[in-house]
């Protein structure tokens, strides 16, 4: 008997919680389109996705053998563990406004729509992992 690996979703299960947390800073920007001096946010979904574990480009987490060593906190959490919050960071504003507010209506939109598509897109490669699982367990019956 084969050992069960331990992530079967692969990266998938860590994007889903960013794309979430990114569509909660999206949506928070856009209820604030009219507050003065407010500065829109967005998440960088590369630096958080490294951070959580899931670098693309290869390269390991650097690990400490002993607590002290190099920084030992959560690169990706922030003071109240939420995923990605290290990647929070204020977005350029492109159309400046007088009350000092940076939200673009537009590219929030564009943004959040953006963000649902790859959202759906992560939750339709975990529910066809989940089919498949289902399929070889039971043997393809239904």
């Amino acid at each position: 008997m084969s050992p069960i690996p331990q992530n079967l979703f692969g990266i998938h299960t860590q994007a889903l919680d960013l794309w979430q947390s990114r569509a909660g800073v999206l949506a928070n920007n856009l209820a604030n389109a009219d507050t003065p001096g407010y500065l829109a946010r967005d998440i960088d979904f590369r630096k958080a996705l490294s951070a959580a574990g899931g670098s693309g480009d290869g390269d390991l987490p650097l690990q400490a053998p002993t607590p002290g060593q190099i920084g030992n906190g959560q690169i990706g959490s922030g003071p109240n563990g939420e995923a990605g919050s290290a990647a929070l960071e204020y977005r350029l504003p492109t159309q400046p406004s007088m009350d000092g507010n940076t939200v673009d209506t537009q590219v929030e939109q564009a943004d959040f729509a953006a963000n649902s598509v790859h959202y759906q897109a992560s939750l339709s490669f975990i529910t066809a992992q989940i089919h498949m699982l289902r399929t070889a367990i039971t043997g393809g019956q239904s």
